[in-house]
């Protein structure tokens, strides 16, 4: 079990995580359909994750959303750097109804997003649909790691977004998978 904690002005967050586990989400942000994201992600991945998070929701989920990206980051870091005798690279493409998104990752220890995703403006109830590529830049900028999201078709806001948080799920989880053959999975030796 790794865990990290922030506390600021604006949020305090707790996350703790089991990097091989069963899916299993204990997740409270206060922030309903971002529960449901990360609950999703959380499934698809197999690893167990806690999030609290208590955030000046009176203003928007801005705040929420970008901390829990970076304390989570901070947690997927210690759990997964220095990066020996995995995989290192995922990629997944989930399906949703219409949409599908594809998702690959490199556990690089350098950060970098592409993000192509048509939600950058609108809402789902109150979430704001531009916290999606909030979340995942924040995350790649704290992990660090490479995150390429790609949209390939869809029209309904929420099947894209959760399609989003599955493939990454997906991607992290097989880019996470042990194989001792690898060693450092790196021609520098160290990530």
């Amino acid at each position: 079990m790794v865990a990290s904690s922030r506390k600021t002005k604006e949020t305090d967050i707790s996350v703790e995580l089991e990097l091989y586990g069963t899916g299993k989400a204990d997740i409270d942000t206060g922030v309903g359909f971002f529960d449901h994201m990360l609950d999703a992600f959380t499934r698809h991945s197999l690893i167990d994750l806690k999030v609290r998070c208590k955030g000046d929701l009176h203003i928007d989920a801005h705040h929420s959303v970008e901390d829990v990206a970076i304390v989570m980051a901070d947690a997927f870091a210690k759990a997964i750097y220095p990066a020996k005798g995995i995989e290192r690279y995922g990629n997944a493409t989930v399906v949703m109804d219409e949409a599908s998104v594809s998702c690959d990752i490199d556990l690089s220890n350098r950060a970098y997003l592409v993000y192509d995703l048509p939600l950058n403006s609108g809402a789902i109830g109150s979430f704001d649909l531009e916290l999606v590529e909030e979340f995942f830049k924040s995350f790649a900028f704290n992990m660090p790691l490479n995150i390429h999201l790609i949209f390939n078709r869809g029209t309904n806001r929420h099947h894209i977004s959760e399609a989003a948080f599955k493939a990454f799920a997906v991607a992290l989880r097989r880019a996470v998978a042990k194989n001792e053959r690898v060693g450092v999975p790196s021609t520098k030796g160290v990530l």
